[in-house]
Parts: structure tokens; C-alpha cells; sequence
């Protein structure tokens, strides 16, 4: 593992190595500024290289929906947990990625849409001619069930090393911001649910290839 210290620095730099396509994935735990810096690095990459083209897109879209949390045998359990590994579309998620790595069609991309609180199918589009795809999410490390599916499928991996503690944080003032909840009650979510798959999250932090120190 190396420490990236100029993420957009690099992309510029692997997109002029290259003529293919180059695919990264960015994990980092609930709260870590995944997007944000995503976002971020598509803005500045672009302004830099107005003639190249580098896509954003999330593994939230791959949520399951309610739909099908509710057909699992305990359906309260599942939406209590909705954000852990088995609760996404897996299978799904790795193929897009595989059509992503092949690079020779138009791919299409869901993504999650929060007023709704369900995926919605096909709502982005990667072209052929697109020479840089950054993928963010929780999971991108994890190679358990059908997760393992994703072994090989990344030109590199980046983690996004977000204290503890800093996350959360934002997640409490997310959700009190989402749902009108209390301090109180945004902490108890964030304690039953997304600090637990932090836990998973951060214990694949050493399988990324760069780490994004905050």
C-alpha cells in the first residue's frame, strides 16, 4: 500500500500513460467523504483535461429495494441493516463492473434515489469512449459470496482513511438532516447499523493499493 498524496495528480498522470481504459474503485467507511471527493476529483480533472473524460459513479444504486427487503425471511432485521454487505446486489454490482472493465459498449448505471428509498435502474450511462471510471463505495475490498467476483476487476483501489470518529459524526448530522431526527436518535441508527459495517469496511483498509490519508 502507498500513500496517494495527490489523487488528482495521479489520474492525470495514469490517463496520459494510457489509451484504455482505466477503472478505480474508492472504498472508505460510511461517512468518509467518498462522494464528496469523488465529486471533487471530476470537477478538477476535467477542468484540467477539458478533452478527456473521467465518469463518477456510486455502488448505492445497487441497494436492494424495499421490495426485496421486505420478501427476506425477517424483513425488520433487514431494513434495520439495509447498507450491509447482503443487502446490495452483489451479483449485479460485480457484473456492471465487468461490462465497466471490458469497455467496448455503452453500460448503464442505477443509482439511488433517496426521496423514494429504492434504486432506480439504468439512470446513468458510461460510453464507450470514456477513459476514466471512478466507482465509489462501501464494499469495492470485500471478496466474500459474490463480492469475490470483483477480484482482478480494478486497475487500483483507493481508500479513503477517514478517522472513526470524524465519520460518524457526519453520518449523526446526516441523518438528523434526512429523517428530522434527534441527536439521540441519529446516534442510536448510526450505533445499530453503519458503525457496524464500518467494522467490515475498515478491516479491508490494508487490501487497497493507495491510501487517501484525511
Amino acid at each position: 500500500m502507498f500513500i496517494l498524496k495527490s489523487p488528482i495528480q495521479h489520474i492525470i498522470e495514469l490517463s496520459e500513460s494510457t489509451r484504455k481504459r482505466i477503472l478505480i474503485g474508492l472504498a472508505g467507511l460510511p461517512g468518509s467523504g467518498k462522494t464528496t471527493l469523488a465529486q471533487q476529483l471530476q470537477l478538477d480533472f476535467l477542468t484540467a483535461n477539458p478533452t478527456c473524460s473521467l465518469q463518477v459513479l456510486s455502488m448505492d444504486g445497487f441497494h436492494l429495494s424495499k421490495a426485496q427487503l421486505q420478501a427476506m425471511p425477517h424483513p425488520e432485521f433487514a431494513f434495520a441493516r439495509r447498507g450491509a454487505s447482503w443487502t446490495f446486489d452483489a451479483a449485479g454490482f460485480v457484473a456492471k463492473v465487468a461490462e465497466l472493465k471490458a469497455g467496448d459498449s455503452r453500460v448503464t448505471w442505477p443509482i439511488f434515489e433517496h426521496d423514494v428509498g429504492d434504486p432506480v435502474a439504468d439512470a446513468l450511462s458510461v460510453e464507450p469512449s470514456c477513459q476514466m471510471v471512478l466507482v465509489e463505495g462501501l464494499y469495492l475490498l470485500y471478496r466474500e459470496q459474490e463480492w469475490a467476483g470483483l477480484e482482478g476487476l480494478w486497475d487500483e483501489t483507493w481508500y479513503l482513511d477517514t478517522p472513526l470518529e470524524l465519520a460518524q459524526t457526519r453520518l449523526v448530522r446526516r441523518h438528523q438532516q434526512a429523517w428530522g431526527i434527534s441527536q439521540e436518535a441519529a446516534l442510536e441508527r448510526v450505533l445499530s447499523s453503519d458503525a457496524k459495517n464500518a467494522v467490515l469496511v475498515a478491516s479491508l483498509r490494508e487490501k487497497a493499493d493507495y491510501l487517501i490519508e484525511v
